[in-house]
């Protein structure tokens, strides 16, 4: 096992090596910090009152936060497909937790390994079985807080993560550019434990002056407004929400354990940066830092993730460019940018050829171009049915930044939300009679973004 001493000397030595990487004249690198569970505003530059995220908070000043990020599907697999392909779901084809089926050759980490990037993969996959064999460097796991090493020492999922980052920063081919996506399992609770969120004994001082303040629609009036099939005991996010929040004393634990373990992954994402600076090559790679899917935090009386509303579907992207003009360092942007868009828009970073198949779009115009690019002002939404449609229904959306339709095809059920004046969604408008034009507008774009999707 590497310890954390040679690691870090290792790096302290290469980045002599490593200095004139920053030039024009080398292929630029990329990182990828890909957290987990975490929604749009599980940070401190976000707004979080509470939270500390001081690394990231600080990759934002030195980089570009897109503020309307969003996932197209809201669950870990599928969300990891998406980044790996750059496609929605009816695409690749990932509906849970399955292998894709879009060719490896075509996805971000095939294109760059066959250009000659040194290739790592780092935690959770969650995605079919690892593809070891596609990777120079990679390891797997989740599931857990707390894991077992090879030689059955005990360590936390994040300190590994950390561990085995730095282990592929120091040991890394320094005559080739690399691409390293870091997937952590934080925020992600363990499932099937009654403490949900274990964070290391270090942060657990973190937090403990503070009160979470509790969403206005958390209570079970706000509930009981969603439609039956999920105002209901067998739902898989009410279940959820019983095991985490449905007491304010559970719901306070909770929430700073997670926070707990959001602060741990954002110093992990300070030591990669650090570590990128030490080798010389920070500024000649780009850095992303995102998650796979939002979170409820027991808005609508639920937890966990999969179904349109904001709290699920809207998450955090920051990015660290090295071609970023200074005026636009620190700065932020409202539009509508997708999981989707990471694979294009990593792949034409690095100079490489963005498949016909991917449906995203190379994000960078809008902080590069000096005329800003026309671009989308909705998407479509989709997720399949998980188990059956008692336990989680398949749910699709037509997402603007005013209005959102919802469509629930395992129940033929229709919703309009107003969120420009309703922005906590509390208020269905599907039968409002001045509503009647606006509906019909957008059930045809609906089923036109549908089918693109595919």
């Amino acid at each position: 096992m590497w310890s954390l001493r040679f690691i870090m000397t290792c790096l302290i030595a290469a980045s002599s090596l490593c200095a004139t990487f920053a030039g024009d004249s080398k292929p630029m690198n990329v990182v990828i910090l890909f957290a987990d569970d975490w929604r749009h505003d599980t940070l401190g530059c976000a707004g979080n009152p509470i939270v500390k995220t001081p690394h990231l908070d600080q990759l934002s000043r030195d980089g570009y936060r897109f503020t309307h990020n969003c996932v197209t599907t809201s669950i870990c697999g599928v969300s990891r497909a998406t980044m790996l392909t750059g496609q929605w779901m009816s695409r690749h084809g990932n509906t849970s937790f399955d292998m894709f089926k879009t060719p490896w050759a075509e996805t971000y980490p095939g294109i760059l390994r066959n250009a000659g990037y040194y290739v790592g993969h780092i935690g959770k996959w969650h995605a079919g079985n690892f593809p070891q064999e596609h990777f120079d460097f990679g390891r797997s796991y989740k599931g857990s807080h707390w894991i077992k090493e090879t030689d059955g020492t005990k360590i936390h999922v994040t300190k590994k993560n950390e561990n085995d980052a730095l282990e592929f920063l120091a040991t890394r081919p320094q005559d080739k550019p690399f691409c390293l996506t870091l997937n952590f399992f934080a925020t992600h609770a363990q499932d099937g434990n009654p403490k949900q969120f274990l964070p290391q004994l270090e942060s657990m001082e973190l937090y403990n002056d503070v009160t979470i303040p509790l969403a206005k629609t958390i209570t079970d009036e706000y509930f009981k407004r969603l439609p039956p099939f999920i105002a209901n005991e067998k739902n898989e996010s009410r279940a959820r929400y019983h095991w985490r929040f449905d007491t304010p004393e559970k719901h306070q634990e909770m929430m700073k354990n997670y926070y707990r373990l959001a602060t741990e992954v954002d110093a992990v994402c300070g030591k990669v940066v650090a570590a990128l600076k030490a080798q010389g090559v920070l500024e000649n790679t780009l850095v992303i830092f995102t998650t796979d899917n939002g979170y409820f935090h027991a808005e609508h009386g639920l937890a966990d993730k999969w179904y349109p509303f904001e709290e699920s579907i809207r998450v955090p992207l920051i990015l660290r460019d090295p071609r970023m003009p200074k005026n636009k360092i620190g700065g932020t942007n409202d539009d509508f940018t997708l999981n989707v868009d990471l694979a294009p828009t990593i792949l034409s970073a690095l100079g490489q050829t963005i498949p016909a198949g991917m449906q995203g779009r190379d994000i960078a115009p809008l902080y590069l171009a000096t005329t800003k690019p026309d671009w989308r002002s909705e998407f479509f939404y989709e997720h399949a049915i998980i188990k059956n449609k008692d336990f989680i229904p398949a749910s699709q959306a037509l997402v603007r930044k005013d209005w959102k339709y919802f469509y629930w095809p395992d129940f033929d059920t229709e919703q309009l939300f107003d969120v420009a004046n309703d922005p906590l969604e509390e208020n269905d408008l599907i039968k409002d009679p001045q509503q009647q034009p606006r509906l019909v507008e957008m059930r045809k774009r609906f089923a036109e973004l549908k089918a693109a999707a595919k």
